[in-house]
């Protein structure tokens, strides 16, 4: 499996977007906005390098490579509707990504580290594959001897406090997670121009 090892903290002010995105919190993100936040606005970037940039940031935050990236592109234009909201549907419905939004990982690194180690069930079934996709009526599952461990212990006791998205159904007491949608848009956390992407492609 292919690692994205860019450092998480000066990829996010070149991309201007919060670690909080990722799942990262605590003092090095507040030392990252203390310092000269508004370096990353004296370039003033061409069509091409705000095409780019909105590029990066998805394949940043969702932890894939060039190769995967363009092959969930070219997914997406085959679907129906509009390719750049369908793409970030893709993204969005990765395995690491559903385990990231259920809180059984603080970042996604983490979530891909965790399936591929088969700490997780989907449909009853042991997967170890991070970017599988999940489709609607799938339900994920932590491992019943996983439930043990100290650390999955702790992030099972901060579950009261996770904002799952509209298209997740979780059973925070079960540590059970079901697809009742297939995710959306208006579903991420952060702010993405995705036509620019689909610009970038057309050319």
């Amino acid at each position: 499996m292919a690692v994205n090892h860019d450092p998480i903290v000066k990829k996010c002010r070149s991309l201007e977007i919060s670690p909080a995105v990722l799942g990262y919190t605590g003092s090095k993100v507040q030392k990252m906005n203390m310092r000269n936040p508004g370096a990353n606005k004296r370039k003033k970037l061409s069509e091409y390098g705000l095409q780019l940039r909105e590029k990066q940031k998805l394949k940043f935050v969702y932890g894939v490579l060039e190769k995967q990236f363009s092959n969930y592109y070219k997914k997406a234009e085959r679907m129906e509707g509009m390719a750049g909201e369908n793409l970030i549907t893709l993204l969005e419905s990765r395995l690491d990504n559903v385990v990231y939004r259920m809180g059984m990982a603080q970042t996604r690194r983490e979530a891909r580290q965790l399936v591929v180690h088969g700490h997780f069930r989907l449909n009853g079934k042991k997967v170890n594959i991070p970017s599988m996709l999940i489709k609607t009526g799938d339900v994920i599952t932590l491992k019943d001897t996983s439930k043990k461990s100290e650390k999955f212990k702790a992030l099972i006791e901060e579950l009261a406090d996770v904002r799952t998205p509209a298209w997740l159904s979780l059973d925070k007491e079960n540590i059970k997670a079901e697809v009742t949608a297939l995710p959306k848009k208006e579903d991420v956390d952060f702010e993405i121009e995705e036509h620019l992407i689909v610009e970038l492609y057309s050319k």
